[in-house]
């Protein structure tokens, strides 16, 4: 009975997205970045900030297809892309997101990002 325990509890955290265990969420574009990405990522932060994780993710969407040189947009992506389950999706957008940091240390050091490319 112990062991059906113990399957059970670790089947259910894997079905929990990283970014409730990460406590971590979108970020703001940096400073001089283009005018309406940084539009639809701050209605997207709005959504994300109001439970709308769908909502967030369509925003980031508009944003990325903007420009899609900044990793502050692809990490946002990919946090929305955990909350609803998509992970292999978020997965990819966190390599991007990593690579295209810039030295950005809440991209860099982030939990969820590492979280997700160890696996």
């Amino acid at each position: 009975m112990k062991r059906i325990l113990t399957v059970l509890m670790v089947l259910a955290l894997g079905m929990v997205p990283l970014t409730a265990l990460a406590g971590e969420g979108p970020l703001s574009l940096p400073k001089g970045a283009n005018a309406d990405a940084n539009m639809h990522n701050e209605a997207g932060i709005t959504s994300w900030n109001n439970g709308d994780a769908e909502g967030a993710l369509g925003h980031f969407k508009e944003a990325s297809a903007i420009d899609s040189s900044l990793g502050e947009v692809h990490f946002n992506e990919a946090v929305a892309l955990d909350k609803i389950g998509k992970h292999g999706e978020a997965t990819m957008h966190f390599k991007a997101a990593l690579k295209r940091a810039g030295g950005n240390e809440k991209i860099t050091k982030s939990k969820i990002l590492h979280g997700h490319l160890r696996h």
